[in-house]
């Protein structure tokens, strides 16, 4: 390994020259107190940041050094998450941002959001800490500017890891508070279900974010939530003790209201609650079963041999919907077909709003029955298929409604929305469905709801675009290049990373050595995961990255739905 003295020498000379002159330093370089490891330059500053790769390793056992001796993958994903944000928050304190062309100037990792993930940027073994970034070698236009780029290798990046890594300079009361709200999160998911709950909001959360772009908690004017008494449950977590909140139980829920008083973002809290939360967040004590999918509509979607029959059938035409394709679906055929992919994936909870699904698969009622025959609709109502996903196929939906009271006679327990603060209202519910019976009529509640298995066909899944060459990058977190295909993700609303639709994109590759057309789409999604919980994130990619981040087998297998081309054998029932 050469000194950090040798790397500075090499560094000098080739100020002024062109930006591929950043080649020669590439290696490995002993610093005082961490190691080095320039893998992978860039030949352009436009470059994006993940085609660099530097890697910091420190020694675990070096006096200094910040160490946590972990008892649970819980625990080891929570430290690595800290140590991520630590070093992410001295990067922005140090290093002086861009100072020249594209990304010059820039000292980085990938940027953690509200959630505790398992990420890439930050690899622990027995023996070291490693931290993965991203350092922009400063540019004018492309001639490099060596000065700068000596500031930030020799100042900067030392300062950096001597601010996040060593104990020194790390409040333990944070770090240890940052680990055991991740071991008290995932206690408390663990104990939904034999509580025979789907979903736990705490007293005193804070639901409502900075913005609809931003997870942010709004702390300013927020109202912390009390749970209904009626609807109050406890639990008995590792740190936290004896917490106290809201328990939904299996069944069909619904959410009601007025406009903007919080029946979305009570939703949107129980969409968030699969992940667990930083200290500070509002919802580190407000859970959601692990296989929790939201549902919505989304016309233009593609759809490949999906039996959407229990929803629509009969079209005009002749048209098969048991295995039914599309390249344009419209809003209702993508709303059924979001349910019956999440179905065969796995799904135990739905959450659905209404200002996302399309109105005329959610109800149908009496006038409209009276006027279209139903032999002349194709659709049947999801408020008519409610209950039996639920009592069939153990799926408890979770509706947000403002409009369809025609729900309350189906419905297991209503929650009422009034300037942020949830009433049970089931009983008065009851009371108005009995004193207002509904006319309108079921319609094909008994039609059954059976997933036929798609096995999927490696060859259909290909990186390679039109000139050629393997093509797979993100550049926002709903959308993403595979081959010569953009594959839409706005309504797979559960990403919440960028980070994690690279990930997604790179498994889609990964999954390919599993489809052979005899293999369920079910199978191989779960094996891509157990290859990642055996092997870590590494494994999708042969280059190294520390911009991976975890993912569940659902947007996995809902990204395989939705690229087009993508094809597999339906098997008969």
């Amino acid at each position: 390994m050469n000194s950090f003295e040798s790397l500075r020498a090499n560094i000098s000379p080739i100020d002024g020259q062109d930006y591929g002159a950043y080649q020669s330093i590439k290696g490995a370089y002993a610093y005082p107190g961490f190691n080095l490891f320039i893998d992978q330059i860039p030949k352009d500053p436009y470059a994006p940041p993940h085609t660099g790769i530097y890697r910091i390793q420190v020694k675990r056992s070096d006096p200094g050094v910040i160490d946590v001796q972990t008892a649970s993958t819980i625990e080891d994903i929570a430290f690595r998450d800290f140590l991520t944000r630590n070093f992410s928050t001295a990067c922005q304190e140090v290093s002086k941002g861009r100072r020249g062309t594209g990304n010059s100037g820039v000292i980085t990792i990938s940027q953690p959001g509200q959630a505790i993930l398992d990420r890439s940027c930050i690899v622990i073994n027995d023996d070291v800490i490693e931290v993965r970034c991203f350092v922009g070698l400063p540019a004018a236009g492309r001639k490099i500017k060596a000065r700068v780029a000596a500031t930030m290798l020799f100042e900067e990046l030392p300062e950096i890891v001597r601010r996040s890594l060593f104990e020194e300079n790390i409040d333990l009361e944070v770090l240890h508070r940052h680990i055991q709200t991740a071991v008290d999160a995932e206690s408390l998911r663990s104990q939904l279900e034999p509580a025979g709950l789907v979903a736990f909001i705490a007293d005193q959360a804070i639901l409502p974010r900075k913005s609809g772009t931003s997870d942010q908690p709004l702390v300013e004017v927020s109202i912390p939530f009390v749970a209904p008494e009626s609807m109050r449950v406890e639990f008995e977590l590792p740190h936290a003790g004896r917490i106290s909140g809201m328990g939904i139980r299996q069944g069909v829920s619904l959410i009601v209201g007025g406009g903007y008083h919080g029946k979305s973002t009570l939703l949107d809290a129980m969409a968030a609650g699969i992940y667990n939360h930083i200290p500070g967040d509002g919802r580190e004590l407000c859970v959601s079963l692990p296989q929790t999918v939201k549902v919505r509509a989304y016309s233009g979607r593609s759809i490949e041999k999906t039996d959407i029959s229990p929803f629509i059938r009969n079209l005009p035409f002749q048209k098969d919907t048991s295995a039914f394709c599309t390249e344009n679906a419209s809003g209702s055929t993508s709303q059924a077909a979001n349910i019956i992919e999440a179905i065969e994936i796995g799904a135990r909870l739905f959450l659905m709003d209404e200002d996302t699904c399309a109105t005329n698969f959610m109800i149908r009622d009496k006038k409209m029955q009276e006027l279209v025959n139903k032999a002349d609709e194709p659709i049947t109502a999801f408020i008519d298929k409610v209950r039996q996903l639920s009592l069939e196929k153990a799926i408890s939906p979770i509706l947000v409604l403002g409009g369809a009271g025609d729900y309350f006679e189906v419905s297991d327990q209503v929650i009422q929305m009034i300037r942020y603060q949830a009433y049970d209202v089931t009983e008065k519910t009851r009371q108005i469905a009995l004193a207002s019976p509904g006319k309108r009529t079921a319609e094909d509640s008994d039609y059954p709801i059976s997933p036929k298995q798609r096995n999927p066909l490696g060859e259909s899944v290909s990186p390679v675009n039109d000139f050629g060459k393997k093509s797979i990058y993100a550049k926002e977190i709903y959308r993403f290049v595979f081959g010569g295909k953009t594959v839409d993700l706005t309504d797979v609303e559960q990403i919440i990373e960028l980070t994690q639709t690279k990930t997604i994109a790179q498994a889609l590759d990964y999954a390919k050595q599993y489809m052979d057309g005899k293999t369920s789409l079910r199978k191989v999604v779960e094996r891509v995961i157990g290859d990642i919980e055996a092997q870590g994130l590494d494994i999708l990619s042969d280059r190294i990255s520390g911009h991976h981040a975890q993912f569940r087998r659902f947007e996995l297998a809902f990204a395989l739905n939705r690229l087009r081309g993508f094809e597999v054998l339906q098997q008969p029932e």
